[in-house]
């Protein structure tokens, strides 16, 4: 553990022994974090992604500056299919830890595979796609953009959240249990999928059928008083030995309710026959639906993938458009190839009209980009400025030389960079310019640079006591 204040390593006092800060609040918050870190590293071992995410949250709001937390959290949202803010983490961790750090690894796994990374951004588009379908009511194809999305990325946790409701509202209920049991195997407490299979439970408990034995025993309960209230109008008589049975006799009452018992008779035959022929027809006209929305689908398709070409074309059209651009501004532009011949053109005229005003040539081959004189420019251009700066170059050495040693004897070794820098631009021979410009590096403290110019000094003039004293400098300086 580092002190907070200066950086150096803590022991195991309340305060840093380097700068003297109190640092036992310190210690306490970066061990909860720690502590915050291992148990979300614990719930992620066993797919408890939500509290996984939890943890590890509230580790970062106590440390920010935790890497194997910002690489875990990645880890979770990319299991959980969000790819961008899986990025994210990584990003952050690798900007806090530039070297020695997995989040490189994970990256690099990414960017390697434009063809991953592609599907990721195609995945992202479908769902908020899907969103969008639902926002407008049109839920039959807010479904089947789901499961092309789910298709591509078979983890996308949001999505199979967002498939299971509309299944649940469509009453589904066999789908949206399967949905929801996928979201279960990706993070196995995931508070939203666990609600909505609960929603479930509760619906399909109270649409079961827990009247229908009472039903039952109301229809027994009249056919036998029905059957109590039945009245037996035969009579009979005796006649000598015989006995005479008198059939029922049908009043005029009877024959009426009669009749109204076939007519209900009819109408029931009529309402079952129809109850039996709607089915049929409901799903005839489901079919139908159905077809219908695979045409439309089809044809979402087809117009996606033109709208899709079509952008590529556009977007293939417009990088032409910058690269011709960029190559027009390298012509005309600021430190374009026009504006370098005219200022090669202006230092000419200067030497042949004036050849005593070298510093006034030496401020229009300044303007000069070196990179075109070397590999965009004509032989002639090439040709021309090796001339002028053979002509000049030792005049110009020379000043910039001079002014850059008055500067170095002042103190301004700032100046005395620039001054000397120009002087060994012009005059590659001199040595002690050379010299004296990684001298004056080292007087800066800036190392690195000190160390490329007299690496400069013994490349360019070896075996000679100013590479020999180069060599001891470099030493001195890498030793530190």
């Amino acid at each position: 553990m580092r002190c907070y204040n200066c950086g150096c390593d803590l022991t195991g006092h309340n305060f840093c022994t380097n700068c003297k800060v109190d640092v036992t609040n310190y210690k306490l918050v970066i061990s909860a974090s720690n502590l915050l870190y291992n148990d979300g590293l614990e719930k992620a071992r066993v797919r408890d992604l939500s509290g996984a995410l939890v943890s590890l949250h509230q580790c970062l709001k106590l440390n920010k500056n935790h890497v194997d937390a910002r690489n875990l959290l990645g880890l979770v949202y990319f299991e959980l299919g969000e790819s961008v803010q899986a990025l994210n983490e990584w990003v952050i961790s690798k900007n806090l830890q530039s070297k020695k750090n997995v989040a490189d690894d994970y990256l690099n796994l990414i960017q390697s595979n434009p063809g991953k990374l592609e599907a990721l951004n195609a995945t992202l588009k479908k769902f908020n796609q899907a969103l969008t379908y639902c926002y407008q009511g049109s839920l039959d194809l807010a479904v089947i953009q789901l499961k092309k999305v789910l298709s591509m990325n078979p983890k996308y946790l949001q999505a199979h959240q967002l498939l299971a409701l509309l299944y649940i509202n469509s009453e589904e209920w066999g789908k949206a249990r399967k949905e929801l049991e996928r979201c279960l195997k990706i993070d196995i407490n995931n508070t939203i999928a666990l609600r909505y299979t609960q929603e479930i439970n509760q619906t399909l408990g109270e649409s079961g059928t827990p009247g229908s034995q009472g039903k039952g025993k109301n229809t027994v309960k009249a056919s036998l008083t029905k059957s109590k209230n039945v009245s037996d109008e035969a009579y009979q008589y005796q006649s000598g030995n015989e006995t005479i049975i008198q059939p029922y006799k049908v009043s005029e009452g009877k024959t009426v309710t009669s009749i109204g018992n076939l007519i209900i008779g009819i109408g029931i035959g009529l309402a079952v026959a129809w109850f039996l022929i709607l089915p049929a027809r409901i799903q005839h006209a489901q079919a139908g639906v159905n077809e219908e929305m695979k045409v439309v689908s089809e044809q979402l398709d087809v117009k996606s993938a033109t709208i899709n070409e079509l952008e590529s074309k556009v977007k293939a059209l417009e990088n032409e458009k910058q690269k011709l651009e960029g190559q027009l501004d390298g012509f005309v532009g600021t430190g374009g190839t026009l504006e370098d011949v005219n200022n090669l053109l202006q230092a000419v005229r200067i030497y042949i009209e004036t050849p005593e005003e070298v510093m006034k040539i030496s401020e229009y081959l300044e303007k000069i980009n070196p990179e075109s004189v070397t590999e965009e420019s004509s032989e002639s251009f090439t040709a021309l400025y090796d001339l002028l700066l053979g002509e000049v170059g030792s005049q110009l050495g020379e000043q910039y030389y001079a002014a850059g040693m008055d500067a170095y004897q002042d103190g301004d070794y700032e100046l005395a960079v620039q001054e000397l820098t120009r002087a060994a631009a012009y005059d590659a021979t001199n040595v002690d310019a050379y010299f004296n410009l990684a001298n004056s590096y080292r007087k800066l403290e800036r190392d690195m640079e000190a160390i490329a110019a007299y690496e400069k000094v013994i490349e360019l003039f070896p075996s000679t006591e100013k590479a020999n004293r180069s060599q001891s400098y470099i030493n001195e300086l890498t030793a530190e």
